[in-house]
């Protein structure tokens, strides 16, 4: 084999263990190494590239950068050993370790110059040695998963310095059972003194009465370790409650001794709080049986493609999954994306427009929905599906959840994926997410002077809340309450109906009560409807409302309509009390937070902190915080007087698109948080568009307000089966073709009876007819 004059030019150099290498998928695509053509390293970027004729993309990447040098490799699996050998080496922690792949699979090599048009000498120049780095490296795929299930828990100044009472050892009889009731599982041992109380109710793991949080309450005793979860190697589950947060406290033996606690003696005999989770998650799953026990119909081809779980995954899968059978994201991602993909000189797996077209061909190609392979004997039951680490990693990079394994909330999954879209999209002008978005008319009427005041709030997504009753008939002790069946209506009058109010008149200079109203100001082309069915319970804990709900498959909102200002309505004055320079919050979700037992001010705090992005982000914020010390603590508000938005932050605004009295206002709204400013701007960015910039208090046409009709007809909806947000399992069924189906993860079957699912749905998507 001749030498190659491109290696020595090339200029390659071995990876390294921080480098992201692309071996086991095309950058642009799901084609991957076991395919029989392999995948194309390259080893100047260590991109990946597949080689269909069709699409080649690993050709492309060579005529767009002029990297010459590949390394194709291709996976064959090793056929399975029968020879008794004993099982793997049982996992003692829920960590990604290292697989030996070498054991199940043979890796075929070979180097080709795309220069030259042909494989070349392995052996010339430094060749063997990239070779061998790009073999030895964990793949880019790997280092996504890793990172983002590696959540690192560290010690603090409480568990490094705590400070105990004098050495006593406890008595046996003293560790049976908490200290306040007779609970004798998921009790927490005090560091400081010794007390035993039992833990708060965990989502769908242990039971607890939260003793040991009362305890801290009264001692200040910041310090708890689980009992049972001690081993003798010294770890255990270790909780913080200054912190609010898991620690690792490295004296925990000398810690320990104290009460007389030998840790070699020691073995783990619960499971520790992240086992919990994990263990109820793998407990959820769908039926994929019709109601007589037969299997339901897989389906492949053409829109009918999987999404493989990546390890609590199901909320983004079932969120992708509804958009992209969007016919707005699949003329954006998958007919109008060639060209950019063609044409893109970014780095593919980080390149938004990339990923997006990577995805809708995933999903919509058909190209990945085949049949698993099967002996003669056996009946196909599904297919593999697609993996899109890819895309998690790049749409969850920088996020304090959705970049980690753990499991989310598909609406605020739902939110950030819009966001992201329309920061992305907002300079092309080729954004689909346009089709969620709606305004909402807020109508108040004072009840003494009887005039009126409009204001109009755009939004993408309308939270319900569920207007629950106990069925009295059916309550058994100790058991969770059973719930009557609700009407769709009822839930939307909890948002689109009237209530009255105490106000303060500017009119009139009074305290008096008012009607409010909220009506449709637009309807949006798609309706996305989320119930709030996650609540707050007993014990301050959230806890998932099981009620059946009838919702229709076909909905007419038109008697939500809002028409504005009429010709003999009289506006009431603006207050002429002066601005408070607290940032202004959505009304509508602060009601209905408060509504749900939470505090004026926490509720404020909630909204602010998650840039007004609705109800069910910020009740996840209040979950996350609720034990904070200045929860409660009274917002401070700036003067009216300091405190403007800096030329330099307007400015930077500016170059995102905005116009100056835009960027003002967006500081203005937000105390000059650039970070929520931005949020702020994408969020309200039509109703900005539509404001006059001539304001007026008599009747006039109304902006915001369309006359398009306001029928909807159900096209998708996401359920979950679980205890909360945070555990549990999401899948999706979408009216496709004229059939319903449903998407489990990778498992796609047709469901021949829909109306049983429809009603325990979490979430909506209604295309208007």
């Amino acid at each position: 084999m001749s030498a190659c004059p491109h290696v020595s030019p090339a200029g390659l150099s071995p990876a390294t263990p921080a480098t992201e290498v692309h071996k086991e998928e095309c950058t642009l695509c799901f084609d991957s190494q076991d395919l029989p053509q392999g995948i194309d390293v390259c080893l100047k970027c260590f991109n990946g590239g597949c080689l269909e004729n069709d699409r080649n993309h690993s050709q492309l990447h060579y005529q767009k950068t002029k990297h010459p040098i590949v390394l194709n490799i291709k996976r064959v699996p090793k056929p399975k050993k029968k020879d008794g050998s004993p099982p793997p080496q049982k996992i003692t922690r829920l960590a990604i370790e290292e697989e030996r792949e070498e054991d199940m699979f043979d890796y075929i090599t070979s180097v080709k110059c795309y220069a030259c048009g042909k494989e070349i000498d392995r052996t010339q120049g430094n060749l063997p040695g990239v070779i061998d780095s790009v073999m030895v490296a964990l793949s880019a795929k790997r280092q996504s998963e890793v990172k983002a299930w590696q959540e690192e828990i560290t010690s603090c100044q409480h568990t490094e310095h705590l400070e105990q009472g004098p050495a006593r050892p406890l008595e046996a009889q003293s560790l049976a059972h908490c200290n306040k009731c007779e609970l004798n599982s998921n009790l927490w041992l005090c560091l400081t003194c010794g007390n035993l109380g039992c833990g708060r109710q965990q989502y769908g793991g242990s039971g607890g009465n939260g003793h040991g949080l009362s305890h801290y309450e009264e001692t200040m005793h910041p310090v708890s370790v689980k009992l049972g979860t001690i081993t003798p190697e010294g770890s255990a589950d270790v909780f913080c409650y200054m912190c609010g947060d898991e620690r690792v406290a490295p004296p925990l033996a000398k810690y320990l001794a104290y009460f007389g606690i030998n840790v070699a003696s020691q073995q783990k005999t619960e499971k520790s709080l992240t086992e919990l989770q994990v263990e109820q998650n793998m407990k959820f799953d769908f039926s994929m049986t019709t109601e007589d026990g037969k299997q339901l119909s897989p389906l492949f081809g053409a829109g009918y493609t999987g999404l493989k779980n990546l390890g609590n995954s199901c909320y983004m899968a079932s969120v992708v999954q509804s958009v992209f059978a969007l016919d707005e994201f699949q003329n954006r991602y998958q007919n109008a994306a060639a060209q950019h993909v063609s044409q893109c000189r970014d780095n593919p797996a980080t390149c938004f427009h990339c990923q997006m077209a990577k995805m809708a061909d995933g999903l919509l190609s058909g190209r990945y929905s085949v049949p698993i392979e099967k002996g003669q004997d056996e009946e196909v039951r599904g297919q593999d599906g697609i993996a899109p680490s890819m895309f998690k990693a790049l749409i969850g990079k920088g996020h304090a959840e959705f970049s980690t394994m753990r499991q989310q909330d598909a609406q605020e999954f739902f939110q950030h994926l819009v966001s992201i879209i329309e920061q992305k999209e907002r300079a092309g002008g080729n954004d689909p997410t346009g089709i969620f978005k709606y305004s909402l008319e807020q109508r108040l009427q004072c009840f003494e002077c009887e005039r009126v005041r409009y204001r109009t709030e755009s939004s993408s997504s309308l939270t319900l809340r569920v207007p629950a009753k106990k069925d009295s008939t059916k309550v058994a002790d100790g058991q969770k309450p059973e719930y009557l069946p609700v009407g769709f209506d009822e839930c939307l009058e909890t948002v689109l109906g009237d209530e009255m109010r105490e106000f303060q008149c500017p009119h009139d200079q009074s305290k008096t009560t008012a009607t409010f109203t909220t009506r449709f100001a637009s309807f949006p082309d798609v309706l996305v409807v989320t119930l709030g069915r996650f609540v707050l319970g007993e014990g301050w804990v959230q806890e998932k409302l099981n009620v059946k709900i009838d919702v229709p498959q076909e909905v007419d909102l038109e008697k939500f309509r809002g028409r504005g200002q009429q010709a003999d309505e009289v506006a009431l004055p603006e207050d002429t009390n002066a601005p408070s320079a607290t940032p202004s919050v959505d009304q509508m979700a602060l009601e209905q937070l408060m509504s749900m037992g939470f505090g004026e001010v926490r509720c404020t705090k909630a909204l602010i902190a998650t840039g007004n992005n609705g109800a069910d982000v910020a009740m996840n914020w209040l979950f996350e915080h609720m034990e904070d010390p200045d929860i409660d603590t009274p917002i401070q508000q700036a003067s009216a007087g300091g405190g403007g938005a800096s030329e330099a932050d307007v400015s930077q605004l500016m170059d995102m698109g905005f116009t100056a009295a835009q960027a003002k206002r967006a500081l203005k709204e937000t105390s000059n948080n650039m970070e929520r400013a931005v949020d702020w701007l994408f969020s309200h960015s039509d109703s900005m568009e539509e404001e006059s910039s001539d304001a007026s208090n008599g009747p006039s046409a109304p902006t915001g307000y369309t006359s398009a009709p306001g029928r909807y007809q159900l096209v998708s909806f996401i359920s979950h089966k679980g205890t909360s947000t945070h555990a549990g399992h999401y899948v999706v069924h979408i009216l496709r073709d004229g059939k319903w189906v449903l998407y489990n993860d990778n498992k796609v079957v047709e469901v021949p009876n829909i109306e049983p699912a429809i009603g325990e749905a979490y979430m909506y998507l209604y295309r208007r007819v």
